[in-house]
């Protein structure tokens, strides 16, 4: 009785949020509250895929989606993000019949790092993918190996993990864990000899604290690592891009299978082969994935094209409290090599615990901006200040503040023709986007 009430509240809540907009998590919590035990009560499809990480999990969930749905399976995901017990609880029971029954080919589910313990308590996924692990949120997070502890609890042993061989930390997740897949990006033209960002989270092995050595540096401190004491080292990849061209677009997997990229960043490379290797995983072929995701541009919000004026943008969704995923971004403006503005947007931190903590803007690399083709760099936002003593620290010489987000448009909008790209976060990006003269591509 408890299951089938549990079930009707979450149904009713849902249909209700929809009404106003909301509702992708609440329901859930309600049928929890009923029925704690509830997602150990339904019957759940035969494929369970899991993906968590500090970074790309949306996306990397978006692209599996659409390869699987376009090998006529009926896959259901949270799309919406909401990645904790409440959400996962939420798309399940919306999902189900009122015996309980989930009627789907492969149930997908974006997991919160931190709470992947929770939602994974009654049920295990079938393969488990898991993007990267970086330093992200302070307030929250804390440690990267704070989130690596986290995690650990939420793997069964009859789990596959499928692993960022590139990763460091990542990769320790393999350690006793007999069913594991790796993926990883082999040497490319970009790569370096040592970790570049401000911080270099890799100088020491996460097994045995030893110095680390690299053959080559992706970006960060993803790269062909090797301890010089216990020997934790990159694994060979069972899925890998052997060929990335970035200034062409062009990745090759497993030697064979051509990806054109819409979006030209390495992060974005990542998130391709965590795809391809959970979908790989799941039976479909490498060209029939490499087909659906060249050229695919992401239905998330992640990277928005618009004009202002005689500018055509582009938005560059960062994400707030974590500072690879700004300089992911910031890499990218730099290798484009156009005339450009940059307009830096911070107007709202600490989305959940509302402390203003912005030491994080320390963590990220703006010199990367400090190269010729970079006009203008804007400031703006509620932070713009804690954003203009970050930048007294740079090299960076050609930067200004303009307090509000309309004003920074409208400076930008009656400037100039060169492109625009706007790096800001989730919370921050409509507030420009919906400004009156910015006109939304796509």
């Amino acid at each position: 009785m408890r299951k089938f009430l549990a079930i009707v509240v979450c149904k009713l809540g849902r249909f209700v949020g929809k009404l106003v907009g909301k509702g992708s998590s609440m329901p859930g919590k309600f049928a929890l509250k009923i029925c704690p035990d509830i997602l150990r009560r339904v019957q759940l499809p035969p494929h369970i895929i899991a993906v968590t990480g500090s970074n790309g999990k949306t996306s990397t969930v978006e692209m599996i989606a659409t390869v699987l749905r376009g090998q006529g399976k009926n896959v259901i995901y949270n799309a919406e993000g909401s990645n904790q017990v409440e959400g996962v609880t939420t798309l399940i029971l919306t999902h189900a019949t009122l015996g309980g029954k989930v009627n789907a080919d492969v149930l997908l589910l974006e997991s919160d790092e931190r709470y992947a313990a929770h939602s994974f308590k009654y049920f295990h996924p079938t393969e488990f993918v898991i993007t990267n692990l970086y330093r992200d949120q302070l307030t929250r997070n804390g440690h990267p190996e704070s989130v690596f502890d986290a995690i650990l609890p939420a793997i069964h042993p009859d789990t596959e993990l499928i692993l960022n061989g590139d990763d460091p930390l990542s990769s320790c997740f393999a350690i006793g864990h007999e069913k594991v897949k790796w993926f990883g990006l082999n040497h490319c033209a970009t790569d370096t000899e040592t970790s570049t960002g401000v911080y270099h989270d890799g100088a020491y092995c996460p097994v045995c604290h030893a110095p680390m050595e690299y053959e080559y540096v992706h970006y960060n401190h993803i790269g062909a690592y090797r301890c010089t004491s216990c020997g934790h080292a990159r694994p060979d990849p069972d899925y890998a891009a052997t060929e990335l061209d970035l200034q062409n677009g062009k990745l090759i997997l497993d030697g064979q299978f051509t990806v054109a990229l819409a979006f030209r960043s390495i992060y974005n490379v990542y998130n391709i082969l965590a795809a391809y290797a959970a979908c790989r995983e799941c039976g479909v072929e490498g060209a029939a994935i490499a087909d659906t995701l060249s050229s695919y541009i992401l239905k998330n919000g992640r990277m928005q094209t618009f004009t202002l004026g005689q500018h055509h943008g582009i938005l560059l969704t960062s994400k707030h409290e974590n500072s690879i995923a700004y300089d992911t971004n910031l890499r990218y403006i730099a290798s484009t090599n156009e005339d450009c503005t940059v307009l830096i947007i911070v107007d709202a931190v600490s989305r959940k615990y509302f402390t203003s903590e912005t030491s994080w803007l320390w963590d990220i690399d703006f010199d990367q901006l400090n190269v010729p083709h970079v006009k203008r760099v804007i400031l703006s936002g509620m932070y713009r200040n804690d954003l203009a003593e970050r930048f007294r620290f740079t090299g960076v010489q050609n930067w200004e503040v303009i307090p509000g987000i309309p004003d920074a448009a409208a400076a930008i909008r009656d400037s100039g023709s060169e492109a625009l790209y706007v790096v800001t976060c989730f919370s921050d990006r409509d507030k420009l986007l919906n400004l009156p003269d910015v006109k939304k591509e796509g």
